[in-house]
């Protein structure tokens, strides 16, 4: 099964988030299945696409901030594309955030958690 995990911030940030978040595809990946991140590029320095650990991270560029939050104009766009590649949508962000890729769910009808 083709899973994508999101959340604001991922590794090397480190949060008891990016931790659980980690840790459930790291167990996902041990079960068989293919896991994606899409996550934000909280720091330029980090490439936007890797594997970590038989992870898939997918990071969006961040354009500016709004306190700790993360103003990323693409997402949209990406999160549009990997939720129809994946067959379940696991979100775990604000729910700023989380409606446009849960509607986007709806959408492709892909399970959204």
């Amino acid at each position: 099964m083709r899973i994508l995990l999101s959340l604001t911030y991922y590794r090397p940030h480190v949060s008891g988030l990016t931790i659980y978040v980690e840790r459930l595809g790291r167990a996902l990946v041990a079960r068989g299945h293919e896991v994606t991140v899409l996550t934000s590029q909280h720091d330029p320095a980090l490439p936007r696409d890797e594997m970590v650990e038989g992870i898939r991270v997918v990071r969006v560029p961040v354009a500016f901030r709004v306190g700790k939050g993360p103003i990323m104009p693409t997402l949209g766009l990406v999160s549009t594309r990997l939720v129809r590649e994946h067959d379940v949508v696991s979100l775990h962000l604000p729910m700023f955030d989380a409606a446009g890729i849960a509607a986007r769910g709806r959408l492709f009808r892909k399970p959204t958690l």
